[in-house]
């Protein structure tokens, strides 16, 4: 109870903004779709199938990802991100006794470059900081995002696949 009570008061600089987060509920299975079909719109773009074959492919990765969040996170703050209450985004946040790990941050395209996945990664190093525990992601190597966390101070420590384990610790933070 006190992180997540502490986890909402560092949102003050989004609040002011109009930015909120609430909790997952499954009536927003099918924003949480839309949104990740969102994030793998450039590659789907590159792949010669019918828009329905695109579809098919995306719900059944949705639900794969999902389902496995959902199974494998279980100390996992799931939550929605909303501007002026409508959803934008999706932030899952793990607090772990060791770290904590950004399980996923993705913001719809028409809300991005706009500071406000800036602000929350802001938001969760300072938090790591007060609680001296390194801030960790996993981040496909040729996202554009990339620039952004290693601006941010976020370093490469591991690699699994096409994805890099990056990592900023409280005395490389660079607020």
């Amino acid at each position: 109870m006190a992180d997540k009570l502490s986890h909402q008061l560092s949102h003050q600089a989004l609040s002011d903004r109009g930015v909120t987060f609430r909790d997952i509920t499954p009536e927003d299975l099918p924003f949480l779709q839309r949104l990740y079909a969102s994030t793998r719109e450039e590659e789907m773009a590159m792949v010669d199938w019918s828009d329905r074959a695109k579809a098919d492919f995306l719900q059944m990765q949705f639900e794969a990802q999902h389902k496995y969040y959902q199974a494998n996170y279980a100390q996992t703050s799931f939550q929605i991100i909303l501007l002026h209450e409508e959803p934008i985004g999706r932030l899952y946040v793990a607090r772990w006794e060791q770290e904590i790990r950004i399980v996923d941050l993705a913001i719809l395209p028409e809300h991005r470059d706009r500071g406000i996945g800036s602000q929350i990664l802001q938001d969760l190093l300072a938090e790591a900081t007060r609680r001296g525990l390194p801030l960790r992601i996993h981040v496909e190597q040729y996202n554009r995002a990339l620039r952004l966390y290693q601006r941010l101070g976020f370093q490469k420590i591991g690699e699994h696949g096409v994805y890099w384990l990056m990592e900023c610790t409280p005395g490389e933070v660079l607020l």
